[in-house]
């Protein structure tokens, strides 16, 4: 084992938590999408909403000795989690999200108060009412002593760097609140041949891309520059997106009158994880986006994940000072810990 590895120094922006139980609906009618849980087999349950089984999860989900059990095997210090992401909720009315992801919220600060330090929390917000995401932010952070929020790649098809989301990253900027991008009911579904699982495997990424996109061509940290923000799966299909937007910045003249700062030198701000599964695209992601913006991610617990993230990283010939980066300090810096140890 080498000597980054037993350090178990890693720390794992991109994870997910499922309630072992969901709470009744305090209202007069329950949401059609209100998640339930059902048995299943062994240590997992199925996931419903909509009365259909949307997902089967394991124990991991919700088990704070299981996921600090599993923790050393990946190299890995400190797990940041967030929920589940079609517990994001978007499409129920404000008010009845915000009570699911009250609850949600408060099952992650327990998981965290647990772990004495290894597991830390970005919690949800109902997106779709910008007052209520913004009071529940201010809950997270404040109250629950969250490093920030997970998002959606879009609210309901809006794209993250739409106009009207721009007071919500107004107050994360004001809270120090890192915000951290997933995929989220991607467009170009209709555009897939095969079973389900392909939304996740081909679908997510381009959204992710997208949606960083938009924070580019929006001038989002132009007008933010205090924002931290990350997008899952190594910003998706952005890297490749990025060289077209370059040069259509170079060659359009309205393309350089909306978008005011070079497309390239804006992708070097924001930060990615490292969830792409090969070392080349690794090494590729961090000669574009360069070593000081890339952090661990891994989707634990669900079946699609990187079981050895800190492995891969020293795997692809960095120098120790860039493999550093990427293990822990980047992803100190984004959630706003660089003043304070990460636990080993």
């Amino acid at each position: 084992m080498n000597q980054t590895t037993a350090c178990h120094c890693g720390i794992d922006v991109h994870a997910h938590v499922v309630p072992e139980h969901f709470p009744r609906y305090i209202g007069a009618k329950v949401p059609a999408d209100w998640p339930s849980m059902a048995p299943a087999h062994a240590c997992h349950r199925h996931v419903m909403i909509a009365d259909k089984v949307y997902r089967t999860v394991s124990d991991a989900c919700w088990s704070t000795p299981r996921r600090l059990q599993d923790l050393p095997g990946m190299g890995l210090a400190m797990q940041v989690v967030s929920p589940m992401p079609e517990l994001l909720s978007y499409w129920m009315a404000a008010g009845d999200a915000q009570q699911l992801l009250r609850y949600t919220n408060d099952c992650i600060a327990e998981m965290a108060r647990q772990s004495e330090g290894r597991i830390a929390g970005l919690g949800a917000v109902p997106l779709q009412d910008i007052d209520l995401a913004i009071a529940e932010l201010e809950y997270v952070v404040k109250t629950l002593g969250f490093a920030g929020v997970e998002i959606g790649s879009n609210i309901n098809g809006v794209p993250v760097g739409a106009p009207q989301l721009d007071p919500f990253f107004e107050a994360c900027e004001d809270m120090g609140a890192a915000v951290f991008v997933h995929a989220l009911r991607p467009a170009g579904m209709d555009r897939l041949v095969g079973p389900a699982p392909l939304q996740q495997v081909l679908a997510y990424p381009g959204d992710v891309g997208l949606a960083a996109a938009s924070v580019i061509t929006s001038n989002l940290l132009l007008r933010r520059p205090g924002l931290r923000i990350a997008f899952s799966h190594g910003g998706g299909t952005l890297p490749s997106l990025l060289p077209r937007l370059q040069q259509g910045w170079d060659v359009f003249p309205a393309l350089k009158e909306s978008i005011r700062a070079s497309p390239a030198e804006q992708a070097r701000q924001l930060f990615y994880d490292t969830l792409v599964f090969d070392t080349p695209m690794l090494r590729h992601l961090v000669d574009r986006f360069g070593p000081d913006q890339l952090l661990v991610g891994t989707d634990y617990p669900f079946n699609f994940h990187d079981r050895t993230p800190v492995q891969r990283i020293e795997a692809a010939g960095f120098d120790a000072d860039t493999v550093a980066a990427l293990v822990h300090r980047n992803a100190e810096r984004f959630l706003g810990l660089t003043t304070k140890e990460t636990p080993r």
